[in-house]
Formats: C-alpha cells, sequence, structure tokens
C-alpha cells in the first residue's frame, strides 16, 4: 500500500483540478484494499484469495449542484477525463439546497485521534488456513455433528483518504480479522444447522479457533428435534447474536434520512420516553480497536461518541451535514461514504448498555416464553415501527430452557417493543452494533 502521505498529495491534487476546471468546491476520496481469505470444507480447501483494489471518486459544486465520478485508473489521462465528467454532471443536474462541504471552522484540523484502528500484523495464507481448520475440526469434533457447511478464515485492510477545498486533508487505516463455522447435525429430513464466528481489528482479540468451533457444534446438536408451539403471547427472550438486530432497527428509525423524509415510526420523538428508565445506547466512533472507529466521519468533521437514547429518552437523530441542514439542525459527525455517491448518515460502534442482572435471572421467572437464537425475514415496517420475523430459538418453561423450536413467527410493534425491553449484563464487543442478552413483554408467538 503507498503511504497515506502519497494518497493525500493525490486527492489535494485532483481537487485542485476541479477549481482549475471553474468548479465552485470540491472534495475527493480514495479508498485502497487488499482482501484475504482461506475457506474449506472437511478439510479439503475450497477457497484462497487474495485480492487489491484502489477505487477513488471526486465530487464537484457548482453553486448548489453537485456530482460525483470514480474512476480506478490514476493516470493522466483518465484523471482528466475524470474532472471533465464529473463538471460536466454537475452542471447539468437541478439544485439541491442541502449539498455542500463543509465551513472551514467545521472540519478537523488538528489532535488527530490514535484509536488503534490498525492491526500491523498481516496474515500468511497459512495461517488463516491454520485457523479455518482449527475451528472446522473442533466444530465436527462435537458428538452429534455429521456434516460441515464449511470453515472460513479472513483478513482484510483499508486505507481510506480524504481532501477537500476547505481546507480538510485527513487518512486513516482499519483492518479485520475474522474467522468462522458451519455445521449440521441428524440426518435426512431432521438435520439442524448452526454456525459461530469471531471478527476484531486485531487478531490479539480473536476468540479461540476451538472455541468457535465447539460452540458452533454444540449449537447445532442442540437444535436437534425442534417442536412446535401454539399461538399465543409470551415473553420473547433475544439472544446476544440476535438482539444487536433490535439496536440496528433504532438506529434506521434515528437516522437523519429517514427522519428528513418523514419515513420512520420515530420521527416525531425527540426529547420522548422511547425506552424505559436505565436504557443508554452509544454510538462510539473512538471506541479502541472498535470494528467500525474512525477518527473522523466521511466530511472530515470531527466526531465522538453521543447518546442515541439517554435514560430511555431519545436524544439524538445521526446526522450528516446535508440532513443536519434539512432539519435546521448542525451534523454530529456521522457522515459515511464510498467512492461513486454522495455522503449519508450512518452509525458507527453503536450499542446498549447491559443491565444488571445474569441472562439466568432473566428468565428465570419465566412461566412459558420463547428464547430466540436467530431471525429469517426483513418482516420490519421503518414507517409503523410493525415487526413481524420467522424464528428459531428454544422454548422457555419455568424459568429454564426445555426445548428447540422452530417453524414460528414473532410480532409486535417495535414502539412496544422498546418500551417493554429489559437487558442482561452480557454486553460483549463482537459486532460492531451490540446489545446484551433482551427480554421483551407480550410478543404474539405464532406457531401451530
Amino acid at each position: 500500500m503507498a503511504d497515506d502521505s502519497d494518497s493525500t498529495e493525490f486527492l489535494n491534487d485532483l481537487v485542485v483540478r476541479a477549481i482549475n476546471a471553474g468548479a465552485d468546491a470540491a472534495d475527493a476520496v480514495d479508498i485502497k484494499s487488499i482482501a484475504l481469505s482461506h475457506a474449506q470444507r472437511l478439510g479439503e480447501v475450497e477457497k484462497a484469495e487474495r485480492a487489491e483494489s484502489r477505487d477513488f471518486g471526486l465530487r464537484v459544486f457548482f453553486g448548489q449542484k453537485q456530482a460525483i465520478a470514480s474512476s480506478t485508473d490514476p493516470g493522466e489521462a483518465a484523471l482528466a477525463e475524470l474532472v471533465e465528467r464529473a463538471v460536466s454532471m454537475a452542471k447539468a443536474v437541478p439544485d439541491d439546497e442541502n449539498c455542500g462541504l463543509a465551513d472551514p471552522g467545521q472540519i478537523l484540523t488538528s489532535n488527530m485521534p490514535d484509536l488503534d484502528t490498525a492491526d500491523p500484523e498481516e496474515p500468511t495464507m497459512a495461517v488463516l488456513a491454520e485457523r479455518a481448520s482449527a475451528c472446522e475440526a473442533a466444530a465436527r469434533g462435537v458428538l452429534g455433528i455429521t456434516n460441515s457447511e464449511g470453515a472460513e478464515a479472513s483478513w482484510s485492510s483499508s486505507d481510506i483518504s480524504i481532501a477537500a477545498s476547505n481546507g480538510f486533508s485527513g487518512a486513516y487505516r482499519s483492518t479485520g480479522h475474522g474467522f468462522g463455522v458451519a455445521v449440521l447435525a441428524g440426518e435426512g429430513t431432521s438435520m439442524e444447522r448452526d454456525y459461530e464466528s469471531t471478527s476484531a481489528t486485531f487478531a490479539a482479540d480473536l476468540d479461540d479457533p476451538n472455541y468457535v468451533g465447539q460452540t458452533a457444534g454444540e449449537r447445532a446438536v442442540a437444535r436437534l428435534n425442534p417442536r412446535k408451539v401454539e399461538t399465543q403471547q409470551v415473553p420473547v427472550v433475544f439472544a446476544p447474536r440476535v438482539s444487536n438486530g433490535l439496536v440496528g432497527h433504532l438506529a434506521g428509525a434515528v437516522n437523519g434520512s429517514a427522519i428528513a423524509r418523514g419515513t420512520s415510526f420515530l420521527k416525531d420523538s425527540m426529547g420522548a420516553r422511547i425506552f424505559p428508565k436505565g436504557f443508554h445506547i452509544i454510538d462510539d466512533p473512538h471506541r479502541r480497536r472498535g470494528l467500525r472507529s474512525k477518527p473522523f466521519d466521511a466530511e472530515g468533521l470531527p466526531n465522538k461518541a453521543i447518546h442515541l437514547v439517554e435514560d430511555g429518552i431519545l436524544e439524538n437523530w445521526v446526522l450528516d451535514l446535508s440532513t443536519a441542514r434539512k432539519l435546521g439542525l448542525e451534523s454530529n459527525g456521522r457522515a459515511s461514504r464510498g467512492t461513486s455517491s454522495p455522503p449519508s448518515p450512518s452509525t458507527t460502534n453503536l450499542y446498549l448498555t447491559p443491565g444488571k442482572i445474569s441472562p439466568a435471572d432473566l428468565i428465570v421467572d419465566i412461566t412459558e416464553g420463547f428464547y430466540v437464537t436467530e431471525l429469517m425475514g426483513f418482516g420490519v415496517n421503518n414507517v409503523t415501527g410493525d415487526y413481524s420475523r420467522g424464528a428459531t430459538g428454544f422454548w422457555i418453561e419455568n424459568g429454564t430452557i426445555a426445548y428447540p423450536v422452530s417453524e414460528v413467527t414473532i410480532a409486535s410493534n417495535l414502539k412496544d417493543m422498546f418500551l417493554s425491553m429489559t437487558v442482561a449484563d452480557d454486553l460483549r464487543f463482537k459486532y460492531g452494533t451490540d446489545a446484551p442478552t433482551i427480554r421483551v413483554e407480550g410478543m404474539t408467538v405464532a406457531g401451530n
């Protein structure tokens, strides 16, 4: 990979070219990536790949008009064509009163935070193969496992550089390691599948391959001989690998784009109680070694941890410059961007803070309920908050896990679900959007 200074110099030159071509303002982004992956099944290699890529994009402004052009070719002729294409498109598009760069006083100009987002060690393909092999072997070693869907290990590195005519110039690197496995238990039509994975910015923070594999195997075996249940209203408990989805639905509902369009079920809820007291949902771009940490946003604005929900009260939208302007607010540094599209608001390291009781204590008083370990489908209406998804997991009887359950649907409305939540103390930063075990009262479980 080229040095960060090379990329920022390249982008500053590209911005100058756009200004010289008549643009009122411009910014540019450069993304260089390397990815390694090794996949195997039943001990046999199915894939061993290395990929390298570079993409860069130029955004130009003429008054309140903007256009974006992208390329993978840094040659002189290609750059000249890129600038010409971006300028021509910008002159032809309709006005957008909310577009435009940040004011020079808004951008991050000093005190760039060091977030430890890049592991300096690049693994070899042999190391990836070792991780995948150990993971699959541990899974297949669990009694009752009859087949494997395979194991995969991967590594990636991305260098992100941004420069703009308002004076901003910055760059950072991020890395990611991961591996996982999926296996099957049982025979014929009675087979059940499950999985486990781990991912981290640094290899040292990955889970042990034997633990990951054994967990996947034990989960698959535990799902054998599932039963069906009668349709009823019961407490539903979401395991951490699915509870983070509920936090993700909250993030979608408070995204500035949805609020500006009026297409969110929370559009009129700013300052209102939407969760019980004691609930805090935090977005933190500065968490060290976080999977989505970054020192600044895609528009060069400083960013910091914010409460989307504080003590149960909705406190913030997720905003970039454009959506903030539409709403008459200030950006909170949540812009993200690719090379061929304008910035848009998104969360970073998002999490629901843990409660004070264990997962076992969370279910101990449930006479009948449903413990969800996997969800299917996308039955969430962001306009109304209606929630309906296919689910598998385990039935709860008299405070303990009783037997596996499949082929059911769980349904409610997210507004009601948020207000009836209780959380356990088992938060773990694993996915980028994270939550502990969550209990929701009075959901409809549709079975027989």
